[in-house]
C-alpha cells in the first residue's frame, strides 16, 4: 500500500517516469542495471527477500549503487526522525531524508523528485530539526555575526566556493577539481544544505554569500569596443 501511494503521485506527471518498483531489497541491484534511472526513492525498512523479513542493508547498498551508478541521486524514506539515522544517510551519501508522515513531502513529491535530480536536496523539516539540535545548532536572527565556523566545515566551504566558480559543472566534475569521490561532495553539499536550510546549490551559494562565508559574485566588466 505504501509503494502504491507513491506511485500513484506519479501517474499524472509528463517530466517523470516511473521505470522500476520493487518490494525486496534483493531485487534492487538487478532492476537498477537493467532500468537506469536518475533519483531513486528508497525506503529504509524494506525486508531483504520473500523468505527473509530481516531489514536489508541499505547503507551498505547505497555505498555500492553510487560507486557504481555515478549522477544516481537517492532520497530515503523513513518512519524514524532519529538524528542518527539522518546522519548515516548522509554519509552514505543520499541527497535526502523523507519522512513518511511529511504530509507536504508526500504531496509534493514529483517536485522533490525534480530537485533530487538536477543536484538539489530534500529533508524534512522535523529530520533537519533533530539532526541541527544534536549539533547545538540554534537559529540565529543575526547569522550575518556568526563567523563561518558556526555554519560550515572548511571542505563544506570549499565545495560551495567550486560550485559558485563553476555552476555548470557536474558533481562528479566537482568531484574532480577536489580530488575527492563523487559521494563525498555530494555528502558535502547536502550536509551545507541543511545547515544553510536550502535545498539545491544556487541557493546554497546564494545564501553562503549574503552570511559572507564565500566571495560574493563579481560582476565582469564592460567590454570594449
Amino acid at each position: 500500500m505504501t509503494l502504491d501511494g507513491y506511485l500513484s503521485r506519479f501517474t499524472e506527471v509528463p517530466d517523470i517516469q516511473v521505470v522500476a518498483a520493487v518490494r525486496y531489497g534483493e531485487e534492487l541491484l538487478a532492476e537498477i542495471e537493467q532500468h537506469p534511472v536518475d533519483v531513486l526513492l528508497l525506503d529504509v525498512q524494506v525486508p531483504t527477500s520473500a523468505v527473509n523479513s530481516n531489514p536489508f542493508p541499505i547503507w551498505y547498498t547505497i555505498s555500492r549503487l553510487l560507486a557504481h551508478h555515478p549522477g544516481l541521486e537517492i532520497l530515503v524514506i523513513s518512519m524514524h526522525d532519529n538524528e542518527a539515522l539522518v546522519d548515516a544517510a548522509l554519509d552514505a551519501g543520499v541527497c535526502g531524508y523523507i519522512l513518511k508522515d511529511d504530509l507536504s513531502a508526500y504531496q509534493n513529491l514529483a517536485s522533490i523528485v525534480r530537485t533530487a535530480a538536477t543536484g538539489g536536496a530534500y529533508f524534512s523539516p522535523l529530520a533537519r530539526e533533530r539532526w541541527l539540535q544534536r549539533r547545538g545548532y540554534k537559529p540565529n536572527p543575526n547569522r550575518n555575526e556568526m563567523g563561518a565556523e558556526s555554519y560550515l566545515s572548511p571542505r563544506q566551504l570549499e565545495a560551495l566556493s567550486l560550485c559558485a566558480a563553476y555552476p555548470d559543472l557536474s558533481l562528479y566534475e566537482l568531484s574532480r577539481k577536489m580530488q575527492i569521490e563523487e559521494s563525498t561532495i555530494r555528502n558535502l553539499l547536502s550536509r551545507a544544505y541543511l545547515r544553510l536550510e536550502v535545498s539545491s546549490r544556487g541557493a546554497a551559494v546564494a545564501r553562503a554569500r549574503q552570511l559572507g562565508l564565500i566571495l560574493p559574485d563579481t560582476p565582469l566588466p564592460p567590454s570594449i569596443n
